[in-house]
């Protein structure tokens, strides 16, 4: 009885004390936790500005580059592509070489030795692919390696073989006949020109900035809702879809995004096209209705935008952050730039500033997060998108969207230019 005794007592014993043991060693490793991070500060510092808080942010989020906008796996896709035009602008600014880095990182992993694009199919003629071309023209430019100026020139083919509309404007993919969509005009258009700038001469570069000028041409005649100068999301010319109007070929809604993008793609290829170049101040003309137009569906109280821009009170409906950012953006960018009178800066700084006090959050390590962006929307496709209301309104939301960190970004540099935030 004595030894089963001494065996309880010692068993007893055993467990209170590793309980003390336990109890008592929390604090100290909570203790040591803070002393580490007391002494290695933030992950992103707070006292920096907010292009580079969210740049960082997303390399913290996705250490390597073509992790961006959540990808599984390395994949030829446009989203890494707009955090990273941020991030070549904030190297230009500041030449902290991790950006530099980070941004060159994308094309050794994306384009082998032999100048072949990982997972980048030509035959597709998916405009969207041509967007992350603007990277490598950036790397090409700074390193001069073979094998990016051979994938441009790959890029540079599909442009050539890209099918078309019966009045020239290009299709948004293969797998989409004769269908137009705003969000083309950001993929394909700034690199068209900016190459075009890089690499054509003469005759073949006049023809090739009047071919991008025509771009927009055709969706102003195409796209644009006349009462409201707010444009929709994409014009089926074959007028077959069944998301397209029967009388005008016209998908059912203004998407928010889709507007972004195209606003984006003017200001961005106004960089490139030449000064004299007659279809110049036709663009600049495009960029004042557009600006007007979501002027009048910006929130008076918050300054965003919503999801589906003309049906704010609806039910579902929602203040959605890279439409936001977008316009932000394309306004503030168009009011530095001279295209746009200052006036407009005064938009613009309220959708800047309603982003930051209703969209973003910041971490207690010092990341900032950008909520409430729409994952994806399109049309047609399996399973079918059919562009109504309820349609936008219910695909993902998501946070950290690089179609939101990005123009976030770069809308924050052109604030930060003139500090007039």
């Amino acid at each position: 009885m004595k030894f089963i005794n001494d065996k309880i007592k010692i068993l007893v014993f055993t467990i209170l004390h590793t309980g003390i043991m336990q109890t008592s060693a929390q604090p100290a490793i909570h203790n040591k936790a803070e002393t580490a991070k007391a002494q290695s500060g933030n992950v992103v510092p707070i006292n920096l500005k907010w292009s580079e808080r969210m740049l960082l942010s997303e390399m913290h989020r996705f250490p390597e580059s073509w992790m961006l906008d959540f990808s599984k796996s390395p994949k030829w896709t446009y989203p890494s592509a707009i955090v990273l035009d941020g991030a070549e602008q904030l190297y230009a600014k500041t030449g902290k070489k991790e950006y530099y880095d980070y941004i060159s990182s994308f094309g050794d992993k994306l384009v082998s030795e032999d100048g072949t694009i990982l997972t980048y199919e030509l035959e597709k003629y998916n405009i969207d692919l041509l967007n992350s071309g603007n990277v490598l023209l950036y790397l090409y430019e700074k390193e001069k390696k073979e094998k990016y100026l051979k994938a441009l020139q790959t890029l540079r083919l599909q442009i050539t073989g890209q099918p078309r509309t019966n009045e020239g404007s290009f299709w948004h993919k293969k797998i989409y006949p004769y269908q137009v969509w705003l969000d083309g005009l950001y993929m394909g258009m700034p690199f068209y020109a900016h190459y075009t700038k890089d690499f054509s001469k003469g005759n073949d570069a006049a023809k090739a900035y009047d071919d991008i000028i025509f771009q927009f041409d055709s969706v102003q005649k195409n796209l644009l809702d006349k009462k409201t100068g707010l444009l929709y999301h994409a014009w089926d010319e074959s007028k077959k879809e069944a998301w397209a109007d029967k009388e005008s070929g016209l998908s059912p809604n203004f998407w928010g995004r889709a507007m972004g993008w195209y606003g984006m793609a003017m200001v961005d290829v106004l960089d490139y096209l030449p000064q004299n170049h007659p279809g110049r101040a036709r663009l600049i003309s495009y960029i004042k209705s557009f600006s007007d137009a979501i002027i009048k569906v910006q929130d008076k109280n918050s300054g965003l935008w919503y999801q589906v821009l003309d049906k704010p009170l609806e039910n579902g409906n929602y203040e959605e952050a890279t439409a936001s950012a977008m316009f932000v953006y394309t306004m503030i960018k168009a009011v530095n730039k001279g295209y746009l009178p200052q006036s407009y800066k005064v938009y613009a700084k309220k959708g800047y500033h309603g982003i930051i006090k209703n969209l973003i959050t910041v971490d207690e390590n010092g990341v900032v997060n950008l909520n409430k962006c729409c994952a994806v929307a399109g049309l047609g496709g399996k399973p079918y998108r059919d562009g109504s209301y309820e349609y936008y309104v219910n695909e993902k939301i998501r946070s950290n969207d690089a179609k939101g960190t990005g123009p976030f970004i770069l809308a924050s540099i052109e604030f930060e230019k003139k500090d007039h935030q």
